[in-house]
């Protein structure tokens, strides 16, 4: 027999399906479809390391499973290119970032086509393709045409270091996501999307996402922040006024504060205000110690918004000496402080401090000696006065029209009475913040606006899109606040497409993210050079293809891009250009490859493998079943040298079954169905160990494929090919089954054994292999799963089950998942055939 050698069978059978377009994809089919979606790579100059496939090797085997199950499957790969990544990688490179990414592409998509996946290239795209960028200029202008993208001059997030503007999202515990520096609050003129407007539907719809981890939707429940409360006015008196708060004085000056507990505003003893705040900077003649407070403002201005809102800091502030605050339920004068745990761009920037009933509140009372209100007591107790802060929901207790009442109709009952006098209204509030949308840089899409002084803003005529990126020599950022587009007078200076006047393009360009919130719908259609949104040429298809029935990628994204092209899907469900108000119908997450070391591998620290070598050495199939081998799919785990020479071992011990396999004639006692069916039969009792086996692992592997539980399934098949490796010979069908099976992890070595077997038809074509039920089941016995000494489950599993699949499948039981809510576990404890005892 001959040896195996991976190097040649694995460019054999690549050149193959590359020159016979295996993986070319049908429009649209009769068959079921499945579009299985990668989160497209930004092509970075180091090239792919070990860890960047682990997912890409995923979604290939579930679309080769998928293909042998009668699908019509969707498989695609692009890149997404634009953004600070590549403009400052040319920058220190010294080349123009068109040049760097299109060598960075090359360099990706060569280490990608060593591993032999299922894309079809002809629906490659790029974001930074004129073609491509078209199409997110058009959206972009929709969303203007109907108010979404609006001009703003707020203060907004600068990184000194990238030297543009950033969004909420880009922003890590106050610091640039990308290069770690602080970023400064600056008022500059910006395009800004009104996601907002979207929110509830952004929060709601989540509920339609079955199929979604529970914890990456709890993110997004976070950042988008939805809460119900009242906005209430208390009004800033002039100094000589008589305060009356029955009376409604016209033209008078307000704090607004938004709360969601207006039930307690009986409680309120002091104001407090954001160093933004503009009351600090209209009152300066009637602030007595106006030194203390501008230099306090000044200090507040170096500190990030985490070190501010650190729940853990001391917190600090001044008396606005001079300035008063009058509550309007019961017309007291209330001492206004500034202090910087407030933050100026969330809410109001103001807050009404009630220190028995917010603990942030309290600990500040209780430094700066100020009055302690009780208005709310514990259901349990609502005699006698507390010491301690209680911040939760009770009886309001000794105050006016409120007394008596529990805290949601206490809620209730003071909104009606805010509303009825004009001094407060019902509000529902977001954390999430409009999309800053503008970047002053030049990598990145045009946006395409024209600045007439007659017209205002005009959107650039739609035959006259993609407004194209220019070419230039020098490309570096300016520091001003201006893109480096506004040095380029052939770009800028135009005429408008209203009035025919003179006029200026928008020099800021979209940030990364833009290309990303579509990008999946540019796969449908072959190639982008033809794409049009809401033409009926290509309704069917969009009608056949949407929504992606499988995404994988990095949790990291929950905040962003998931939430971004969430926004921008629905945007275009709203006018009429996809039917399906989601886009993605069920999401994964991938846990990260870690260094041998335990790090996260970079050049930093040395620890980068490569790819390239790995393939060279020991095969990609080999790399492919090790990176699936490793762990929970959506765990991080470290590499292994020796996992994966193990690996390359289990695989020439199955090539070597191959010089057992006896003639592929069926002996005709073993009724077993044709091996074109892919069935192995009920009948089949030549060896009742082997045979019950062999039906558990193709229902083991068709299960994990599809949970994607990689490891399992790989066990699975080692336990089976322990098996098989026992017997004196091996009839052609279970072998046939094996190389099938093994075929989605292993594409090339299994489609040569297939052709050793006498096959001359694809793996990808032949029929995935089925299984008898009651011959699956073996032998079972049920497991007890406790949550931190509590039993909240029972699983039944095999009796043999490993230790691994036991705590898993208890983990993925949908009555833990519940207990654990999103929460990693501590430790997960297994009594064999008794228990697994899980400790959160």
């Amino acid at each position: 027999m001959k040896k195996y050698d991976p190097k040649k069978i694995e460019k054999k059978w690549q050149k193959y399906w590359a020159k016979h377009e295996v993986y070319k994809t049908k429009d649209t089919s009769d068959k079921p479809k499945f579009f299985v979606l990668d989160m497209f790579p930004y092509p970075s100059g180091a090239g792919l390391h070990v860890g960047h496939p682990k997912g890409y090797i995923a979604t290939d085997i579930v679309a080769r499973m998928k293909m042998m199950q009668g699908y019509n499957v969707l498989h695609p790969m692009g890149w997404d290119a634009f953004g600070l990544p590549a403009e400052n990688y040319a920058i220190k490179n010294k080349v123009h970032p068109k040049e760097a990414v299109e060598k960075n592409i090359a360099t990706f998509k060569k280490q990608l086509g060593m591993l032999g996946f299922t894309y079809d290239w002809d629906r490659e795209i790029n974001t930074t393709d004129p073609n491509y960028y078209k199409w997110t200029q058009w959206i972009f202008l929709q969303m203007f045409k109907r108010g979404l993208a609006f001009e703003s001059f707020e203060p907004v997030n600068w990184c000194p270091v990238d030297k543009t503007v950033l969004a909420n999202e880009d922003l890590e515990n106050g610091r640039c996501e990308r290069c770690g520096s602080v970023v400064e609050r600056r008022p500059m003129r910006q395009w800004v999307l009104r996601i907002t407007q979207y929110a509830d539907r952004l929060l709601n719809d989540l509920e339609l996402l079955k199929e979604w981890p529970e914890h990456i939707k709890e993110m997004q429940r976070n950042w988008i922040g939805r809460s119900e409360g009242a906005v209430v006015k208390f009004q800033i008196p002039n100094p000589e006024s008589q305060i009356n708060p029955e009376s409604q004085i016209q033209n008078s000056e307000f704090i607004e504060v938004f709360t969601t507990r207006p039930d307690t505003l009986f409680g309120v003893t002091y104001m407090v205000v954001a160093p933004e705040h503009e009351i600090i900077k209209n009152h300066k003649s009637e602030i007595k110690n106006l030194d203390d407070v501008e230099a306090y403002v000044e200090q507040a201005k170096r500190k990030t918004d985490l070190e501010r809102t650190e729940l853990q800091k001391d917190k600090t502030g001044v008396e606005i000496k001079g300035l008063r605050a009058i509550n309007p339920v019961n017309g007291e004068k209330l001492p206004i402080f500034v202090a910087d745990y407030v933050l100026g761009g969330y809410g109001t920037g103001a807050i009404m401090a009630v220190p028995a009933h917010d603990e942030r509140d309290f600990e500040f009372a209780k430094k700066y000696n100020l009055t302690i209100k009780e208005v709310v007591k514990p259901v349990v107790d609502s005699s006698g006065p507390t010491e301690d802060c209680f911040s939760g929901a009770g009886i309001n207790v000794r105050y006016d029209f409120l007394d008596g009442l529990e805290t949601p109709e206490a809620k209730a009952k003071m909104i009606e009475w805010l509303e009825d006098k004009k001094i407060g209204k019902r509000q529902v509030q977001y954390k999430i913040r409009d999309w800053v949308f503008s970047r002053q840089r030049y990598w990145g899409e045009p946006m395409p606006l024209i600045n007439c002084e007659k017209c205002g803003w005009v959107a650039v005529p739609e035959d006259q899109l993609p407004v194209e990126l220019p070419k230039v020599k020098h490309y570096e950022p300016t520091g001003t606040g201006e893109s480096p587009l506004a040095n380029i007078p052939k770009f800028v200076n135009t005429t408008c497409p209203n009035c025919g006047g003179s006029a200026k393009r928008e020099t800021n360009t979209m940030p990364q993210w833009a290309g990303s919130c579509w990008y999946y719908l540019a796969y449908i259609m072959r190639g982008i050079f033809n794409f049009q949104f809401l033409i009926s040429n290509y309704r069917e298809a969009f009608d056949y293809w949407n929504p992606v029935d499988l995404y994988v990628g990095g949790a990291e994204h929950a905040a962003r891009h998931l939430i971004y092209a969430r926004f921008w899907h629905k945007f275009l469900y709203d006018i009429g250009a996809v039917k399906n108000e989601e886009p993605f119908t069920r999401l994964q997450s991938v846990g990260l490859i870690l260094a041998e070391d335990g790090r996260k591998m970079s050049k930093r620290w040395g620890n980068v493998i490569n790819p390239d070598d790995i393939v060279e050495e020991f095969g990609a199939d080999s790399m492919r079943m090790y990176e699936m081998f490793m762990g929970p799919f959506s765990q991080p785990c470290a590499w292994s040298a020796n996992g994966l020479v193990g690996m390359r071992r289990f695989l020439e011990r199955v090539w070597s079954l191959y010089e057992k396999v006896v003639d592929s004639v069926i002996p005709a006692k073993a009724g077993i169905q044709s091996q074109r069916d892919g069935d192995l039969d009920s009948r089949l009792r030549g060896n009742d160990k082997l045979t019950t086996l062999l039906h558990q692992t193709i229902k083991k592997v068709t299960d994990d494929i599809e949970g994607m539980r990689f490891n399992t399934a790989i066990a699975k098949m080692m336990e089976l090919v322990n098996e098989i490796s026992k017997q004196e010979s091996l009839f052609t069908l279970h072998f046939s089954l094996l190389v099938k099976l093994l075929s989605p992890f292993a594409p090339h070595m299994t489609q040569e054994l297939w052709e050793m077997l006498g096959n001359q038809t694809l793996l990808i074509n032949e029929p995935w292999p089925a299984y008898d039920p009651e011959l699956a089941k073996g032998q079972e016995i049920t497991l007890a799963v406790q949550v931190n000494g509590k039993l909240r489950d029972t699983i039944v599993v095999p009796v043999d089950i490993s230790e691994e699949d036991a705590k898993q499948k208890s983990l993925e039981s949908e009555k833990i998942q519940k207990w654990l809510d999103g929460k990693e576990p501590k430790k997960v404890i297994y009594v064999k055939r008794k228990l697994v005892s899980i400790v959160i």
